[in-house]
């Protein structure tokens, strides 16, 4: 390797800063590379962090990237993170979608309280609602066309699971704060380290694998006795890493420095 190149090459800030990756940044054109940039690109052993706006050309053009195109493409997507969980049989909480002239279905198939959520973009809790009735259910699909309807499971605590690269690197229960049912941390929500089931973990990892998502957070809750996937999380936040004392670049350096990410 030629003196003053550093050994790997990003496009996505998650890695800026680190000493042996070149992070190039996301330019609208390709061509806005420098022709030395556009050959680090399509020859480097793995294009990390390409983000959706690369990621998609990339793997088409038979480059391995990190993280893979599954991650990106179901990021904030949960009506197909629905449809793949059932496709591949994970265990998920009944779910069901109803286009606008299918509303009036949603009675016929699911009872007061459920779960409506936005399809896209209602990570953090935002965009989740208990639905304890018409006037309820009215407000929400004046506003949604598409309705994502879920069962409601009573709960105090679901169990998050950040994998990188299909392995476990931090795991804690989200602890709902008093009178919400979501336990999300943006949404009041605490942590808890404490009594982690070990077939929760597994639970997550075989289905990370399966989904082909290898930078995520999976979301667990349970159910009838048994641990089902609530959704997949592509961003999954810092503070449960930042309580535990972890630094996720530097978790990301180490794995990268030892082959893990290749």
């Amino acid at each position: 390797m030629a003196v003053g190149i550093k050994r790997f090459v990003a496009l996505g800030s998650r890695l800026k800063g680190v000493p042996e990756v070149d992070t190039l940044g996301v330019r609208p054109n390709f061509l806005d590379y420098t022709p030395q940039e556009r050959d680090r690109i399509l020859h480097a052993d793995t294009v990390l962090f390409p983000t959706l706006n690369y990621a998609q050309f990339l793997a088409t053009a038979g480059r391995k990237i990190f993280p893979s195109l599954e991650t990106y493409l179901y990021a904030d997507e949960k009506i197909k993170q629905t449809t793949l969980f059932y496709m591949l049989g994970i265990p998920h909480p009944r779910t069901r979608v109803y286009y606008r002239r299918h509303h009036q279905d949603i009675l016929r198939d699911f009872g007061f309280p459920f779960v409506a959520k936005i399809p896209r973009s209602s990570a953090g809790g935002r965009g989740v609602y208990r639905i304890d009735g018409k006037e309820a259910l009215g407000a929400y699909l004046e506003r949604n066309t598409v309705a994502y309807i879920q069962e409601y499971v009573p709960h105090r605590q679901d169990l998050r699971v950040v994998l990188i690269n299909y392995k476990p690197v931090l795991t804690y229960w989200r602890i709902a704060s008093p009178g919400d049912f979501r336990s999300n941390l943006a949404r009041g929500g605490t942590i808890s380290f404490e009594d982690i089931p070990p077939e929760a973990v597994e639970t997550a990892r075989e289905a990370a694998r399966r989904c082909r998502f290898n930078d995520v957070g999976m979301d667990l809750i349970q159910l009838k006795g048994r641990w089902h996937v609530m959704e997949a999380n592509m961003k999954y936040g810092r503070k449960g890493l930042k309580k535990k004392g972890l630094d996720l670049k530097e978790i990301l350096r180490q794995k990268l420095l030892s082959g893990d990410l290749d």
